[in-house]
């Protein structure tokens, strides 16, 4: 499983590690991830996503029908 929010579609992003005396070395951010089991109650099932803590701000603030339905309108996902 990749390293990316099923919701938002945060993923790994690169940069540098910067030393005291500014040498660079790459390094990767990882986004904040959880796998999470969600009850689908329109289809009266769990469904089990990988999702960011804004990924879980998202679900709590608009319901997760909504924002599934979203994240498959912006391609971050292809089914539920």
């Amino acid at each position: 499983m990749s390293r990316v929010c099923q919701i938002t579609g945060k993923k790994v992003v690169t940069g540098n590690n910067v030393s005291h005396s500014k040498r660079r070395t790459r390094r990767k951010f990882y986004p904040n991830l959880f796998d999470k089991k969600f009850y689908l109650p329109e289809e009266d099932r769990y469904i089990q996503l990988r999702v960011s803590a804004k990924g879980l701000r998202i679900i709590n603030r608009k319901g997760l029908k909504v924002s599934l339905d979203e994240a498959i309108e912006k391609g971050f996902m292809t089914s539920y």
